[in-house]
């Protein structure tokens, strides 16, 4: 089974747009495994809007909660690009997953600096060893699928990789 590494940001509109593509295409290849790998655009301590840390740790707490993904997707990006939230206090990304997740362990999880050790590997992978321009990008099979800085990618550029990759690898 291929895998599929999709590095992202949940404060990043391409990603919005992305993430749409992906879920679109994802149908069409059903033995392809998805890894989320959500990163930072700005990594602290760049400023630069809002940082998106708290969201993409809470993802992995989310994970082992067993919780739907496409709904915490779908409210994480809600919550970062639609309603404007200050994504970086842990009750905004409260708020954002009521109801979804445990919130006390959520608040414990993000209090204690959980995960961190993940993000920070993922914007490692992403900035340092395939030295993505931008994201949304992508990884398969040895192959990358690079956003365009201030583009990103387009359904058919996705779809090309997708179908180069999935039976090449």
């Amino acid at each position: 089974m291929a895998k599929l590494e999709v590095f992202f940001d949940y404060a990043c509109p391409f990603c919005l747009q992305g993430h749409e593509l992906l879920t679109e295409l994802l149908r069409l290849y059903p033995d392809l495994e998805v890894e989320w790998r959500p990163c930072e655009a700005h990594p602290r301590p760049e400023q630069y809007g809002r940082h998106s840390d708290l969201c993409a740790r809470a993802m992995y707490f989310a994970l082992e909660q067993g919780a739907d993904m496409d709904e915490y997707h779908r409210r994480m990006y809600r919550a970062a690009l639609i309603d404007e939230a200050d994504i970086e206090k842990v009750g905004a990304i409260q708020a954002a997953t009521a109801g979804l997740l445990d919130q006390a362990g959520l608040a414990d999880a993000l209090g204690s600096g959980l995960y961190g050790d993940r993000l920070r590997e993922n914007n490692r992978q992403a900035w340092e060893v395939c030295d993505f321009p931008a994201v949304p990008s992508f990884r398969l099979g040895g192959g990358l699928l690079p956003s365009k800085l201030g583009i990103g990618v387009s359904k058919e550029e996705l779809a090309a990789f997708l179908e180069s990759k999935t039976y090449t690898s």
